[in-house]
């Protein structure tokens, strides 16, 4: 027979680890910091029409960036795309031409649909071009997936630029994050 209250102190450890758990990806991700590579591997997220929404603008001005900073040569843009004309990496692309990056340093993936679809395309990309490591360019709660990915691909990743300067923290986003790691730490297949 159990005390009334006995599962407060479960709770409370719960909660405890969960949080612990979300401040380490969301610390891990946030103090990543981007060193030079062959590739800047800019994921996808939504995209309004033509125009990237703020979440995406975030993850283009820091490919921007770093494009421009020198750590880059080329920047990998990958998204959805769906009928009717939807097309994220168009997008992207659009977007960084637009602010300065030469068209011919972009390299667009439309079929990058999901985190593990674009390291794929990623690693295929880097393969036929040379090898070399990637940089990851996404918001700070992605950056744990989105370098196990790659990982899991095959590709070493040289750091992250993460997307977070001047953004509130996404708690739904985050909140997915702490599901998917662990999903694809164990080979679990989104596509």
């Amino acid at each position: 027979m159990s005390r009334p209250g006995s599962g407060l102190p479960t709770l409370a450890a719960v909660l405890w680890l969960v949080g612990a758990y979300a401040l380490t990806v969301a610390l891990f991700g946030g103090m990543s910091r981007p060193r030079p590579a062959a590739v800047g591997v800019v994921l996808g997220t939504t995209a309004r029409g033509d125009e990237p929404g703020s979440a995406l603008t975030a993850r283009l001005e820091a490919a921007r960036r770093v494009h421009a900073d020198g750590l880059v040569p080329v920047l990998f843009v990958s998204g959805a795309s769906r009928d009717g004309g939807y097309d994220e990496s168009r997008v992207m692309r659009a977007w960084l031409v637009a602010h300065g990056v030469p068209d011919s340093a972009v390299v667009r993936d439309s079929l990058g649909a999901t985190t593990r679809a674009t390291a794929r395309h990623a690693a295929a990309w880097l393969a036929a071009h040379g090898g070399g490591e990637a940089l990851v360019i996404t918001h700070g709660f992605h950056v744990a997936r989105a370098m196990l990915a790659l990982r899991q691909a095959g590709v070493r990743s040289s750091g992250a630029a993460p997307a977070d300067a001047g953004s509130r923290l996404d708690l739904g986003a985050l909140a997915r994050e702490l599901v998917a790691l662990p999903l694809y730490a164990a080979g679990y297949r989104d596509e």
